[in-house]
């Protein structure tokens, strides 16, 4: 692995320039982070990188909060022209949003203020998309026909955010914006949902249940697509699959689980086993602990329901153990099952596996 003083004896020959060689340092420790110990088998998670991160995000989210408070009392003394008043006062927000990410992304590459401006950026969005295309007295009747439009437009401006600055974050709000617009396009000709909960059982009738499984698939592949492009995790592809897992194991997970749980069936409940079983193969198999922690809940809840308040308890205490002894072997475990995989997977797209 090449070190710092083997850059410093590069610039000493002549092969790299000292700005050359100080931007190379740069890259090298803003690409390390969480990665620079990290063991084979272990997944990468970053969140921040050292405290001045978080003392950044609370400065951001304080200056979020002030300009809200600024927009709010302008809004009232412009109450005759609110709209435009919006409207420019959300392209301001965008601007300073932009720059801010330039310096704070693209300059110094923070990680936790990166996810602080995705969020700003994306609420800003859809702050000035809804002031010109939303009906603001429809949605103070909480009325949501008319953010379909808004939340679109609000989706692609945070695709353009993402092609810029390459968040990986911002592709989790990305697939939670686009299942949004369709639950709302949906709602506008179905009507809307009875609860939450009808939002994930296909018996319910209404199209939402297989709207949120198909855009899970769809999430899921993508996500898949970004892990298979990167399986030593070493790029930032590796992160753009961690955040879309985070989105697409509920989505999958709770639809599947919740629609059968709803079943009174004896069969049902050996079925919900053996998924979730799939579940955490398929977990171990891709290196994502994200869809085991999906399905970690819906045991606990199958547990409950299926087994007197001791025989549950003793469930959950089992289930407490298995995790902990998966956690610790989970290499070993992997490599197992990696050795067994089908000739027609392809292995060499996926994380190593060699022990």
């Amino acid at each position: 692995m090449i070190g710092k003083d083997d850059i410093r004896a590069a610039v000493g020959a002549g092969i790299l320039s000292e700005a050359q060689a100080a931007s190379l340092t740069s890259l090298a420790d803003s690409r390390r982070g969480a990665r620079e110990n990290l063991k084979p088998g272990d997944e990468p998670f970053e969140l921040f990188r050292g405290f001045n991160e978080i003392f950044i995000v609370i400065g951001l989210g304080i200056l979020a909060l002030g300009w809200v408070g600024i927009i709010s009392f302008g809004a009232l003394e412009n109450i005759s022209s609110v709209q435009t008043y919006m409207i420019v006062t959300s392209v301001l927000g965008a601007v300073v949003i932009w720059l801010l990410s330039e310096y704070f992304i693209r300059g110094r590459r923070m990680v936790a203020p990166a996810i602080a401006l995705s969020l700003m950026f994306g609420g800003n969005a859809l702050y000035g998309f809804t002031s010109s295309f939303g009906e603001l007295f429809m949605l103070a009747q909480e009325d949501y026909s008319s953010m379909p439009l808004p939340l679109a437009l609000s989706t692609f401006a945070l695709l353009l955010f993402w092609f810029r600055f390459r968040v990986p974050f911002a592709l989790a709000i990305i697939a939670l914006c686009a299942f949004l617009v369709s639950v709302l396009i949906a709602g506008n000709s179905a009507g809307a949902p009875e609860g939450l909960r009808s939002m994930f059982l296909l018996s319910a009738g209404g199209p939402f249940a297989f709207i949120t499984l198909g855009l899970g698939l769809i999430v899921f592949m993508i996500a898949m697509a970004f892990d298979m492009s990167d399986p030593h995790r070493v790029t930032r592809r590796s992160a753009n699959g961690f955040w879309l897992h985070v989105v697409a194991a509920p989505a999958l997970v709770n639809t599947i689980a919740l629609s059968l749980l709803a079943q009174s069936a004896g069969w049902s409940n050996l079925m919900l086993v053996l998924i979730l079983t799939l579940i955490a193969l398929i977990a171990i198999v891709i290196d994502r602990r994200s869809f085991l922690i999906a399905a970690i809940g819906y045991i606990v809840i199958l547990s409950s329901t299926v087994f007197d308040g001791q025989q549950a308890v003793f469930t959950v205490f089992g289930l407490g153990v298995f995790l902990v002894f998966l956690g610790a072997r989970w290499e070993r475990i992997r490599a197992f099952l990696m050795k067994r995989l089908p000739g027609f997977i392809p292995r060499h797209h996926l994380p190593p596996a060699d022990l």
